[in-house]
């Protein structure tokens, strides 16, 4: 046990306090709002506080104890029990066009994107996944039967499949947390404040001024993913409840230049389908007509 921990042993406090997002992210946690994430890979130092967290809070166990050989980042990848996971991506620093005492990595905390229009919910045959009253998406675990259909259903890879318990597990932007009025654990772990945690339409307009700012002192590569009519929030997504300030194009991330609903590929797949039965039909009929 932590030298602290054993000081103090005890709380110093009678009760929880009530609405404490207020005190550690400014902000008042009120059911039928919309909250999400903004997360500013410029201020990402690759700490894993946040991976931690989550998983303290989350009783997730851990994945990959050792190295992948291919990152510096063990995690690899989000999944059933990884529901935050910092990418290292590594650029060239041989190229001759590195600024000087710059790093040659980019950082970036991934995690679920809670989709204003979330293609995993259209795909759920069960209603286990559904929005909650802060507008999140989050799995009902004794509603999902593991089919899986959620899994492809999502453009970013974030559903996954648990082997234990067979059931599909993501992030719940700390759904248990937020009903208490506590700050997701990720967001409070951060200690640069690369995510940054509030109304989603207050997080926007937040992350258009620290875009402007950044071009501003040079970095003009600097632009939004997942915001309205931005890459990654274009189309009938909407936006993005857990958006990202990005420096790169978005491959670099991982992450979809254009995301696209399974839901629209049905219709033109099914004709396209049919269209190759009819001309392997005819094709077939016209060959049996010139054999006779």
């Amino acid at each position: 046990m932590h030298p602290r921990a054993v000081e103090h042993s005890q709380s110093d406090l009678d009760r929880v306090i009530p609405d404490e997002a207020e005190l550690t992210a400014g902000v008042r946690i009120v059911p039928g709002r919309s909250y999400g994430f903004f997360t500013d890979t410029t201020l990402c130092i690759g700490c894993k506080a946040c991976e931690v967290a989550c998983k303290e809070w989350n009783n997730l166990p851990a994945d990959h104890l050792g190295l992948t050989g291919d990152s510096y980042d063990n995690t690899g990848m989000l999944s059933a029990n990884t529901w935050r996971h910092v990418a290292f991506i590594e650029r060239d620093v041989r190229a001759d066009n590195q600024s000087p005492f710059q790093s040659g990595w980019l950082m970036m905390s991934d995690v679920c994107k809670h989709c204003e229009n979330a293609p995993c919910m259209e795909a759920c045959p069960t209603g286990a996944l559904f929005k909650t009253e802060f507008n999140t998406i989050v799995v009902q675990q004794d509603i999902c039967n593991g089919c899986g259909y959620c899994v492809p259903a999502c453009p970013f890879g974030v559903v996954d499949l648990n082997k234990v318990d067979g059931k599909a597990h993501k992030c719940t932007l700390c759904y248990d947390r937020l009903k208490g009025g506590l700050e997701p654990a990720c967001a409070k772990s951060c200690p640069t404040d690369s995510i940054q945690f509030g109304e989603v339409a207050e997080l926007q307009q937040r992350a258009a001024r620290r875009v402007e700012k950044l071009h501003e002192i040079g970095v003009s590569s600097a632009y939004l993913y997942g915001t309205p009519g931005a890459p990654g929030g274009s189309g009938d997504y909407g936006h993005l409840n857990a958006f990202f300030l990005l420096t790169e194009r978005p491959e670099t991330y991982n992450l979809p230049a254009e995301p696209t609903r399974p839901s629209n590929r049905v219709l033109p797949s099914l004709v396209s389908g049919l269209a190759t039965m009819a001309g392997l039909t005819l094709a077939a009929l016209a060959l049996f007509t010139r054999n006779r």
